[in-house]
């Protein structure tokens, strides 16, 4: 399978005046991150908020970076109300519907549903150019729907995760365990110890956290990994994941934050309504 990941985001600062827009990009003007939908059909340039707080600035074909630019602070005050209010009323775990530009998240990163009628994915799920492929004829049954999601989860997560695991263990002084990602209900992670004094036990993440950003993601692998050491979550426990990263008080506080809001598996009961 060949993951394509969007487009880097640029700074709009960074570009000339007159540099054209790309559809699919990603832009910051300000610290706020746009995404950019060009079409050839639309003649003035426009802004919305989408359901997941994310902003896109829709474009006619060829125009500017500089006139986006400063169409966008013109309309700053507006935008930040609007981005407020979407963050105010976002429900927490959300369900999800199996339907075209339905929002997706992975490593902290928005990533939107295709449904593709050429049958060539075996009901599995692809990344491809920044977006989440998915049959339709699969976007059709809510459960094979969800499995292949969750299955996409698992392998992205365990690709992921497999290459940051051994140089946590080293930080942390500790034996590398056995390491799988699967579904753990509400859980994010657990260690199970070995049965043999040869064994580092089973690390497991759950396959929903790698919805979060990275950096947050590597806290639960740390979190975990100094249970390889230290049983429960006493003073020598605190201390050992401390020594390896010494913000762990506030990636813990970002993640009890954050992880209210991710999507843990549930679809919504009108998915089948069709395309929004």
């Amino acid at each position: 399978m060949r993951a394509l990941t969007d487009p880097p985001t640029r700074a709009v600062t960074d570009l000339p005046d007159d540099a054209p827009l790309s559809d699919g990009e990603r832009l910051t003007v300000d610290g706020l991150e746009l995404r950019v939908r060009v079409s050839g059909r639309r003649r003035r340039l426009a802004l919305t908020v989408e359901s997941d707080a994310e902003v896109t600035l829709h474009t006619p074909a060829g125009r500017p970076a500089g006139e986006a630019e400063r169409f966008v602070r013109a309309h700053r005050r507006w935008l930040e109300e609007k981005v407020g209010i979407r963050e105010r009323t976002r429900p927490l775990n959300p369900a999800k519907r199996l339907v075209e530009g339905e929002p997706f998240r992975y490593l902290g990163r928005t990533y939107r549903l295709a449904l593709s009628d050429e049958g060539r994915s075996g009901h599995r799920v692809r990344l491809v150019a920044g977006r989440l492929v998915m049959d339709q004829a699969t976007a059709a049954d809510p459960v094979r729907g969800r499995r292949a999601l969750v299955d996409w989860y698992r392998r992205a997560g365990l690709g992921w995760a497999r290459h940051r695991l051994q140089p946590w263990a080293a930080r942390m002084g500790v034996a590398e365990p056995e390491f799988e990602v699967r579904d753990l209900g509400q859980r994010w992670g657990t260690y199970r110890p070995g049965t043999t004094p040869e064994s580092a036990g089973r690390m497991s993440l759950g396959w929903p956290l790698f919805q979060l950003p990275m950096h947050l993601v590597s806290y639960v692998i740390a979190h975990e990994l100094a249970h390889v050491k230290v049983p429960g979550h006493g003073p020598d426990f605190w201390a050992l994941l401390g020594s390896a990263l010494p913000e762990y008080e506030e990636r813990r506080a970002e993640l009890d934050e954050l992880g209210r809001r991710m999507w843990m598996g549930e679809i919504a009961a009108d998915h089948e309504n069709g395309y929004r």
